[in-house]
């Protein structure tokens, strides 16, 4: 089978298919970038390819490029002050991102504070902070994603550590969007299949989350449904044979598609997943991969017949809630990835307790599909912790 290639336009101009990093010089053209600045993270600064189909091809077409990679594997408000200060210090007119959801969400906050006035948390995404920048002062980027999960090539914010609490904090305004997406498949063959897992289900978990979202928004329905489907059908071969080009084309395409639904709204897996992640450095992907089946058993009764409508769709016998948990565990266990809390380092009770009120704050807890009491919260960690699927 061909690996599928495309345009399109929705949520922002976006070119998938494999290759398609050769268009970068003139992608950077189309913008009027004259001095990109690159935005990736350390382990992807060494490979090979970044040199040979990234550095190297637009100093060819003549652009004067620096390469910034100081990002940590959960980017720091540090991080991106430095940023800031490279960007500025060679007066760079435009960005390009390459790399996982790291590189990504710390070079869309580059691009918001490059020139705006304040600091990274001035527009942290609560009321209307995002007003306090200038939005034809947000610097244009162009995404080039080279893991399938996160989705942020497609986003409209960030996710950032907060150093006063170590809590993972959102950064949002429309305009940091990205211009361009260039998805080019062949860059994410090398993806370890642990991280493919791990990434693969942090796709997942934003198509699921946005479709038991409360709220009409068909559109965010559709496309969180079939991005499902693709994850059920492609993931597992994803992962196991990592240089197969139809799955990791349908992977990238499902992970911008679950950044795509969530503006509809995520939930408790999420609100769980970021102060752990701020507090531990786990893996979001991993932390929402454990997450998934004990909150899906907390929402039950709210979330019954969305998940009968999803096994349907999925072509599952004995549509139902059950068979969907048991889908949900069944993946899970194939890609090797954690079934609690407890195999995980430095998690315990304590850690857990104390980020209870992180995860009510969370903006995420919005779309859940029923509010929780602050011990209803204490109560799904600490399942995640012992394995209590009841």
């Amino acid at each position: 089978m061909t690996a599928p290639v495309g345009n399109s336009n929705y949520p922002t101009a976006y070119r998938i298919g494999c290759g398609r990093i050769r268009e970068l010089p003139a992608a950077c053209a189309e913008l009027g970038f004259t001095r990109p600045f690159v935005v990736t993270d350390p382990g992807i600064a060494k490979l090979p390819w970044f040199a040979e189909k990234i550095v190297a091809p637009l100093r060819a077409a003549g652009l004067q490029v620096a390469v910034w990679h100081d990002v940590d594997p959960n980017p720091t408000e540090a991080n991106v002050d430095a940023g800031v200060a490279e960007f500025r210090k060679g007066d760079h007119d435009g960005i390009v991102l390459v790399g996982g959801g790291s590189a990504l969400d710390a070079g869309k906050t580059i691009a918001l504070l490059a020139r705006n006035p304040g600091t990274v948390f001035d527009y942290e995404d609560v009321g209307d902070n995002w007003k306090r920048a200038d939005p034809a002062k947000i610097v244009r980027s162009i995404a080039v994603p080279t893991t399938a999960g996160t989705g942020s090539e497609v986003g409209r914010a960030s996710v950032i550590v907060d150093p006063r609490d170590h809590g993972k904090k959102i950064v949002f305004h429309a305009k940091m969007q990205p211009a361009l997406v260039l998805a080019d498949p062949e860059l994410t063959f090398g993806l370890p299949p642990r991280m493919t897992a791990a990434t693969g289900m942090d796709a997942l978990a934003h198509c699921f989350e946005a479709w038991c979202a409360p709220g009409y928004h068909p559109m965010a329905d559709g496309i969180a449904l079939e991005g499902m489907r693709l994850i059920h059908e492609n993931l597992r071969t994803a992962f196991s044979s990592g240089t197969d080009p139809v799955a990791r084309t349908h992977m990238l395409m499902a992970s911008a598609m679950g950044a795509t639904a969530f503006q509809k709204g995520l939930g408790l897996v999420h609100a769980l997943s970021h102060p752990l992640g701020g507090a531990t450095g786990l893996h979001h992907g991993t932390a929402n991969a454990i997450f998934l089946p004990y909150v899906m058993v907390h929402n039950k009764a709210q979330i019954a017949e969305r998940m009968t409508r999803l096994t349907r769709y999925l072509g599952l016998a004995n549509p139902g809630f059950d068979t969907a948990l048991q889908w949900m565990l069944d993946l899970r266990r194939d890609l090797g990835l954690p079934h609690t809390l407890a195999e995980t380092p430095g998690v315990d009770e304590a850690l857990l307790k104390r980020l209870v009120p992180l995860a009510a704050a969370d903006p995420s807890m919005g779309g859940n599909p029923k509010p929780l009491t602050n011990a209803e919260i204490e109560s799904v960690f600490g399942k995640a912790l012992r394995g209590d699927l009841s």
